[in-house]
């Protein structure tokens, strides 16, 4: 995520290391750097003047206090800062009011509104306890409603739908109305897109969102398209006067200019942002979060949260008392494995890691190394996984033949998870494992 602004920014405060303090000659020399690093990733070089002149003028009047701080770490903070600001300073978070609240989705076609559309149901349902009813409105493109009805299924959500009628509005009047009956307390409403921005579009977004008078309406774009995607947000904002921006698409190749340019550009916040295809990936914007990834700082907070989601109390004093017996087994490895899938993909885990995200950058890390463990694991036998030290050369070589691995593979993957069971027994002989504990469910 905004992997080459990130370089390029670290490379302008570079300019700086080494300097007993802030100058007016390094600061000049360090804007200039930030500027050029920010036209690059696709910011309005207005806005991206705008926001270093701020920056600019910030370093000049501190240039002669905190004398103990050094000048490339002044600067940074005082970018991080301004970078929050420019973002929208706090989460806005969505309102949700109503019986039902009603939320529109709009944005072009592509930009993933169907898919974020499901994440929203699914992160209202299972983190908010709200009961959510989605809506398919794109009467236009080939297999929409199909799309959001598998989607749907796979969160346990349902999905009202008239795929006779051609009237988007008049379906979203129906779903309202099943919503308030069947007691569905929120209506998630997926409309069409285009490929660009159109009359025939604006006018029926419009009438759908006069129809339906939503709570909450929120603009979908591709955050890989940059400026495009700010001009397209205002332009939408423009017609529909929508509550909020939703980022999609963040784990691709993006540059950052969407995120830094679209609260300056629209006035309105970005409230969510969306990663992958996962049900899961889909997280509240934190101005505060995002300037620190940016910076390449990490997102710890961010990544707590993730792992507290995936927490089960229950289950972790069951694993512990297991571990403490040295009883720890191939079925309980698969268990924690699921647990960290759904927490999202691996390398935007390791980016949110204070100093690991810079060190892993060009380290390719591949979720699929999950499914080379599953084989393995799920060709042995039921006793096989519950008695790990069953497993003499006959079984692995059938364990091998199973998996389509070869018995190196094998050999290797026991070898190290005897070794971690070992260090995790170790570990919790006397109250380690119990101190642990506490202090990953205090965070």
């Amino acid at each position: 995520m905004f992997q080459s602004l990130t370089d390029s920014l670290d490379n302008a405060f570079k300019t700086l290391r080494g300097d007993a303090r802030l100058t007016e000659l390094n600061i000049a020399e360090a804007i200039k750097e930030i500027r050029r690093s920010l036209v690059g990733a696709d910011v309005n070089y207005k806005i991206a003047k705008e926001f270093t002149d701020k920056i600019k003028e910030e370093a000049l009047g501190t240039k002669n206090v905190l004398a103990s701080v050094k000048p490339g770490e002044l600067m940074i903070k005082i970018v991080q800062d301004e970078m929050i600001d420019l973002m929208g300073g706090q989460a806005a978070g969505i309102n949700i009011k109503g019986n039902p609240g009603v939320v529109l989705i709009a944005g072009l076609q592509g930009s993933g509104k169907t898919t974020f559309s499901a994440k929203l149901a699914n992160f209202l349902k299972t983190k908010r306890k709200h009961k959510p009813l989605l809506v398919a409105c794109d009467v236009y493109r080939p297999a929409a409603i199909d799309q959001l009805t598998v989607l749907g299924e796979s969160i346990n959500v349902p999905v009202f739908k008239e795929p006779e009628s051609k009237d988007p509005a008049a379906i979203a009047l129906k779903a309202i109305e099943h919503a308030k009956v069947h007691g569905f307390d929120v209506v998630i409403v997926d409309t069409a897109g285009r490929l660009a921005i159109d009359e025939t579009m604006m006018t029926e977004i419009r009438e759908i969102k006069s129809a339906i008078q939503p709570n909450e309406t929120l603009f979908v774009v591709d955050s890989m398209t940059g400026q495009d995607a700010v001009n397209t947000a205002k332009a939408f904002n423009d017609v529909i006067d929508y509550d909020g921006v939703v980022l999609t698409k963040l784990d691709g190749d993006t540059r950052g200019g969407a995120a830094l340019s679209v609260k300056y550009t629209v006035g309105k916040p970005i409230k969510f942002v969306s990663t992958g295809e996962k049900m899961e990936t889909i997280d509240l914007f934190y101005p505060d979060r995002m300037a620190q990834r940016i910076l390449g700082m990490g997102d710890i907070v961010t990544f707590v949260e993730k792992a507290q989601e995936q927490f089960d109390e229950k289950e972790a004093k069951r694993i512990e008392k297991k571990i403490k017996k040295n009883k720890f087994d191939f079925n309980d490895f698969l268990g924690q494995m699921a647990q960290i899938k759904k927490m999202g993909d691996l390398k935007s885990l390791m980016s949110m890691i204070p100093g690991v995200g810079k060190a892993m950058k060009d380290v390719e890390i591949d979720d699929k190394a999950f499914v080379k463990i599953e084989s393995i694991i799920q060709s042995m036998t039921p006793e096989e996984r519950e008695r790990p030290e069953l497993l003499n050369m006959s079984r692995k070589t059938r364990i091998a033949k199973g998996c389509g691995r070869n018995v190196h593979e094998v050999n290797m993957f026991i070898k190290q998870f005897d070794q971690m069971r070992k260090m995790m027994h170790t570990l919790s002989k006397g109250d380690n494992m119990q101190r642990m504990m506490s202090q990953f469910k205090g965070r």
